[in-house]
């Protein structure tokens, strides 16, 4: 059998138990970080253009960083929910390829999991708001992840064990198998790793070749193999998570966003921008930033 090496960590941001209503209802919600979710009683859905998924009790939900989603409760719904961040050397997620909402059915460690994480990880809840537009900020980031500084080596280590086995269970199921039945070349895993370093620099299909001694024309059929996108749509898309992150969580304006993710001025990084998203640069900032005094 293979050796396998564990590349991955995680690093925790939230952890919680909670009772929600009808005023858990949040349109566009995009995050960098990893939401998982332990329903216990109640009802509510997560949904996408593509989705629409019963929270029901019994089943454990993921929704990877940087998939767009709609949260909403009816009436009631208590549920444990972890939220945090993927380390990878290279860059490359886990689920890169699995930008999905999934579900599974849960097992019976799993909600001892949960409990377990909250108890050794005390005062991790959202104290602020329910809204992600509130929470989802980078001074909160900063401050959240210090607390993971101040953990003892005990509950740092048994708090990456659970999250691992939590991650596994989705690691098992039909969306994950799908999208993974082929390795991926290690030139276009290291173009993918370079791409998402380098971001805010002018990266071309010449220059990503040249890197792996290989023809324009090669290189682009290989990544479009492996991939399903040519090198340039997936360096737009790319982009444009990362200025949907900026826009999430700073202040910036939108011609040092421009700047900050590789367009070379506003009205192309607006085009690009919409022609992902559907809508406008503005019309997101609106949607999703709250300004502070």
């Amino acid at each position: 059998m293979a050796r396998k090496i564990l590349k991955h960590s995680f690093s925790l941001l939230h952890v919680d138990y909670v009772k929600l209503d009808d005023k858990w209802n949040f349109k566009n919600v995009i995050s960098p970080y990893y939401r998982l979710y332990y329903i216990d009683e109640g009802e509510g859905t997560i949904s996408n253009a593509n989705e629409n998924i019963l929270l029901e009790p019994g089943f454990l939900y993921m929704i990877p960083s940087f998939t767009l989603c709609n949260l909403h409760c009816t009436a009631y719904l208590s549920q444990f929910f972890i939220q945090f961040f993927e380390d990878s050397p290279n860059g490359v997620s886990l689920f890169s390829n699995n930008r999905t909402l999934i579900k599974v059915k849960a097992e019976a460690p799993d909600a001892e999991n949960f409990k377990r994480l909250v108890k050794i990880n005390p005062g991790r809840g959202i104290n602020r708001s329910n809204n992600p537009r509130v929470y989802e900020k980078n001074i909160f980031y900063k401050e959240y992840q210090e607390l993971n500084n101040l953990q003892s080596m005990s509950a740092f280590m048994e708090t990456q064990g659970i999250i691992l086995q939590l991650i596994s269970r989705f690691l098992l199921s039909d969306t994950f198998r799908q999208d993974h039945k082929t390795t991926i070349s290690s030139k276009v895993l290291d173009s993918i790793s370079y791409i998402q370093i380098n971001l805010n620099t002018n990266l071309t299909v010449a220059h990503l070749a040249e890197r792996q001694n290989l023809h324009p024309d090669y290189f682009s059929r290989l990544f479009y193999k492996y991939t399903g996108e040519r090198p340039i749509s997936f360096i737009h898309e790319k982009r444009i998570e990362r200025a949907q992150y900026l826009m999430t969580t700073t202040n910036m304006l939108l011609d040092d966003i421009a700047i900050e993710t590789g367009f070379e001025h506003l009205p192309y990084f607006s085009r690009i921008f919409k022609k992902i998203t559907g809508i406008t640069p503005g019309e997101y900032m609106k949607q999703n930033r709250i300004v502070y005094s």
